[in-house]
């Protein structure tokens, strides 16, 4: 079992082109489920052929009953499910036994995103005059300004950004790429922060576009800090992450109009009904509007009293 886990991991990196992220996420879930096979058979030797669909459902009840959310569990049974379309691929199994299992039902929340003016308070917040201010401004505007992924900033080098074009190139989920425009207040900042960037930059060899204090790549978690840090100064939410920018960035495009599927290509979803999670967003604040501001939205006490 762990010779396939391992071979399975090696395939999604070699033939997939999955980011080490997405192969981390799927090794811990893997490894979990290996553990809780060898725990519950009382023996270090599972096998692919010998797995049921009862064992795998058991597994999901423990992590249930453990705490782990629903959200959590639907991930973990489709890293297994995953998992068994590989074995089949290559033969070692005839059938999938995490085919049969549903996900457990997620309560849909709303993403959270900001106020046009709040992000561009934080933006404005920040004081460029050092090399680290320029950065972290530019990288507040690249996540409005184009609604890419933490891990796709992360990664960009100085090839994918193309200023005389005004694209930029990201890699996304599967490595797929995709090509973003930029705005003409965008170039400015990311003109300005390459001609810093010189000076912070050790190794000319060095490809990557963002760099930290010792001149290597910005790090996924360095890159939270500095959002978090600079959006706590217009806003008191929980969750002040890259990815609320990302909210943000869809949520004004269809607040001012832009076509749905449009935005959907905009931020690499794969289905519109990814997408479409943005439109409740601006419903919700358009019946608000509407209630508020539309003579006949609410009944007044006069005619209910006449209905009556």
């Amino acid at each position: 079992m762990q010779e396939a886990i391992d071979n399975f991991l090696q395939y999604l990196l070699t033939e997939k082109k999955y980011s080490m992220h997405t192969i981390q996420a799927y090794g811990t879930d893997m490894e979990q489920f290996l553990e809780f096979l060898v725990s519950s058979k009382n023996n270090n030797g599972p096998t692919v052929q010998n797995i049921t669909k009862e064992e795998i459902r058991l597994f999901l009840g423990q992590l249930m009953r453990h705490g782990f959310s629903k959200k959590s569990v639907g991930r973990k049974l489709a890293s297994i499910r995953r998992f068994f379309q590989y074995m089949i691929q290559i033969k070692e199994v005839d059938k999938n036994p995490a085919s049969v299992l549903t996900s457990p039902k997620v309560d849909k929340h709303l993403p959270e995103y900001l106020r046009e003016d709040e992000i561009q308070d934080a933006i404005q917040a920040v004081v460029c005059d050092s090399g680290s201010g320029v950065r972290d401004r530019t990288i507040l505007e690249l996540f409005y300004g184009t609604g890419i992924r933490l891990s796709e900033l992360a990664n960009l080098n100085l090839s994918d950004v193309d200023l005389p074009g005004g694209t930029l190139r990201v890699f996304g989920k599967g490595s797929k790429e995709r090509i973003l425009p930029l705005g003409q207040n965008l170039k400015k900042g990311l003109k300005r922060y390459l001609s810093v960037r010189n000076n912070m930059v050790r190794d000319w060899q060095n490809k990557a576009f963002f760099l930290n204090q010792r001149g290597q790549r910005l790090s996924r978690r360095g890159i939270q800090l500095i959002v978090r840090n600079w959006l706590r100064k217009v806003s008191h939410k929980k969750k002040l992450s890259p990815h609320i920018l990302r909210h943000s960035f869809a949520t004004h495009l269809l607040d001012r109009g832009a076509d749905l599927e449009a935005v959907k290509e905009l931020l690499g979803h794969a289905s519109l009904s990814t997408t479409q999670i943005y439109t409740h967003l601006t419903m919700d604040r358009l019946k608000k509007v509407y209630r508020q501001a539309h003579p006949r939205a609410v009944v007044s006490s006069k005619e209910s009293s006449q209905s009556t």
